[in-house]
């Protein structure tokens, strides 16, 4: 690609730790276990060689030095783990090309300051509702990058929304074995919808700061545990509307989902990245701002293609063989102004 152009990439590296350290449930990778995560999030990344990844799912930020090591981008890539990472938990993480950051990076935990998720209702017969929730469960990478110094910067934004699994709630004050065990799973996925809503709207909320009124190019890559179509996608995205031929359009604070630009270059949509009880599902996106629409008024880059690797998504042997349970994605834009388009 050529200097101005650019690539992003999402990786869940479901749970990338160091041999024999402790993850959840006191589980732990052997020795075996975790060359083959190395060898396999290595090759993944030397195949795509994207110029910026999102990661999530990392223990052990000298576990993702490895796999840049393996992929041969550790000269040419910086690895991006939250400064106190002590591997005791799951993280958002990056890997960005030396020559493309700009500043440092950040990890946002706590919600903006003006979020409330709290209604008497707009209607007469509807109950008071208020949700008591102040930060991301997994905080969200921000870093700058900038492709050639006749570029923009772009703000790229790395999150993981809360899983589709019903939250466990028998340790709960409330639980009452005889009133609440039948109701267990309605309940916990109740519960896990309302915390990922709840984050699609404060990271919403920071977008929006940001965007709105601006020529700010904004990309959005995560396991966001929802599909393209889902609430949770419309908080983030605000569904723009996607123009045809020679239209031109573009929302100022919208977001344009690499899998709509996919299938506009495609008569076969064969993107999935999670698949659970044989249905696939797309969990992982690429979000990105007008600035990379091909019909938007202020476009800079350009759609060139997404590239789904999903081949593994059809074994369920990710322990042994080191694959992610989620596919990993990567969307290259090039540098192609609109005419009259602001840089």
């Amino acid at each position: 690609m050529a200097a101005r152009d650019i690539s992003f990439a999402s990786f869940n590296l479901l749970n990338l730790q160091r041999p024999g350290a402790p993850m959840y449930s006191g589980s732990a990778w052997s020795e075996d276990q975790y060359e083959a995560k190395l060898f396999y999030t290595g090759a993944v990344l030397s195949r795509l060689a994207p110029d910026v990844t999102g990661f999530q799912e990392l223990w052990d930020g000298a576990a993702l030095t490895e796999a840049l090591d393996i992929a041969g981008m550790a000269e040419s890539h910086v690895a991006l783990v939250p400064p106190d990472h002590g591997g005791d938990r799951i993280a958002c993480a990056g890997a960005v090309r030396a020559d493309m950051l700009v500043g440092e990076p950040e990890w946002i935990v706590a919600f903006p300051a003006g979020m409330a998720l709290a209604s008497g209702g707009d209607d007469p017969q509807q109950d008071r509702i208020a949700v008591e929730l102040g930060s991301f469960s997994r905080p969200v990478l921000h870093v700058t990058v900038r492709p050639h110094e006749e570029t923009p910067v772009i703000h790229v934004f790395v999150c993981h929304f809360k899983s589709r699994r019903p939250t466990e709630l028998w340790r709960e004050g409330w639980y009452d074995r005889e009133t609440h065990a039948p109701h267990l799973t309605a309940l916990g996925y109740a519960i896990s919808t309302i915390r990922r809503t709840a984050e699609a709207a404060a990271l919403r909320m920071i977008l929006t700061d940001l965007m709105k009124g601006s020529n700010t190019p904004v990309v959005v890559i995560g396991d966001m545990n929802d599909g393209k179509l889902s609430n949770t996608l419309n908080i983030l995205t605000e569904q723009p509307q996607y123009l045809t031929g020679l239209s031109e359009g573009g929302g100022d604070n919208a977001l344009y989902t690499a899998q709509v630009l996919q299938e506009y270059r495609s008569t076969r949509d064969v993107y999935y990245t999670h698949v659970y009880r044989k249905e696939r599902e797309s969990l992982d996106h690429i979000l990105v701002s007008q600035e990379f629409y091909d019909h938007s008024r202020r476009r800079l880059w350009a759609f060139d293609e997404m590239v789904v690797e999903n081949d593994h998504l059809n074994r369920n042997d990710h322990d042994s063989s080191g694959t992610s349970d989620h596919g990993v994605i990567r969307a290259g834009f090039r540098w192609r102004p609109a005419e009259g388009a602001s840089v």
